[in-house]
């Protein structure tokens, strides 16, 4: 103490004589409690490290509470009186998966019917509608190739039907034509020359255009597109006769009709319509005649 100082001003202590008596303070009950502390050893720096804290004793295992700003990191407290005490978490029980059965012996098991060593008897059988009422299996069963007899007298119908409305047509026109070819003959007859005299020129020509454009348009009318449409005619339709498809089993197009059509009747212009006619006597097994097998077509008999 120097002569100039105060006697009663404070004397200043060392950091060495106050860090017993701040050791030497008590705790307080919640840190006493939580057995936390600060270390004023472990306190330091300038600036920013200075405000750090770390707690706990010195050389106590801190484990993993670390220090930092604030407050220290506490553990959650332990289940006891005034706490819920978690359930522990249910695992899902996972059924058992089975080998997976290959699709072939899926197949079997489910076309398999009772007793005959394709399923279980138990099982339930699907369902199948009967044979009586299905309308494939039933056209299947009724296209088969109608009776010669049949045939025969719907065709020679159908025949004497487009024969009548051809002739009401031609009829005017052939007869002018044949009067034409006479007044020929007799003129060259008469001029004493020996004269060529042709049947088809300037004047009958067209005559036979005409005609044969009305046998079409009539074949087209009464035959091809009934036959399109419905499969049949008025002379099948009375005798209940069908035109199908082989393949489909169906009414052919109206190409396949029209085919069916131009076919049988250049065959009877030809004179070879009779030929025609007894070529399905014997053929087998659709009954087919030429105009039939050009048009992959066949006529069916319903029951």
């Amino acid at each position: 103490m120097f002569l100039d100082e105060d006697p009663q001003a404070p004397v200043a202590e060392s950091p060495q004589a106050q860090a017993p008596a701040k050791q030497a303070q008590p705790q307080s009950p919640r840190a006493g409690a939580a057995g936390w502390n600060a270390d004023p050893a472990q306190q330091g720096g300038v600036g920013e490290e200075a405000r750090r804290v770390s707690w706990g004793h010195p050389g106590e295992d801190q484990g993993d509470q670390v220090g930092g700003y604030g407050y220290p990191r506490q553990a959650p407290p332990a289940a006891g009186y005034g706490y819920p005490q978690a359930a522990p978490a249910v695992q899902p029980v996972q059924p058992a998966q089975a080998d997976p059965v290959p699709w072939p012996q899926q197949v079997q098991q489910l076309a398999g019917a009772p007793g005959q060593g394709g399923g279980d008897p138990d099982r339930a059988i699907p369902w199948r509608p009967p044979v009586a009422s299905n309308p494939f299996l039933q056209a299947q069963e009724s296209a088969r190739p109608a009776p010669l007899g049949r045939r025969f007298a719907a065709r020679l119908l159908d025949s004497l039907l487009v024969g009548a409305l051809v002739t009401a047509v031609a009829f005017p026109l052939v007869t002018a034509s044949v009067r034409h070819i006479e007044n020929k003959i007799d003129a060259a007859r008469l001029s004493g020359e020996n004269v060529q005299v042709w049947l088809i020129d300037g004047t009958t020509g067209p005559y036979l255009a005409v005609v044969i454009a009305a046998l079409l348009v009539a074949g087209v009318l009464y035959e091809a597109l009934p036959t399109a449409k419905w499969g049949r005619t008025l002379g099948k339709k009375l005798f209940k006769l069908q035109v199908l498809d082989i393949e489909s089993q169906l009414p052919p197009g109206f190409g396949q009709a029209f085919r069916r059509m131009l076919v049988r009747q250049l065959l009877d212009v030809v004179v070879v319509g009779v030929v025609n006619v007894v070529w399905c006597l014997f053929d087998r097994p659709w009954r087919q005649c030429w105009h039939d097998k050009a048009a992959r077509t066949f006529v069916a008999g319903e029951n």
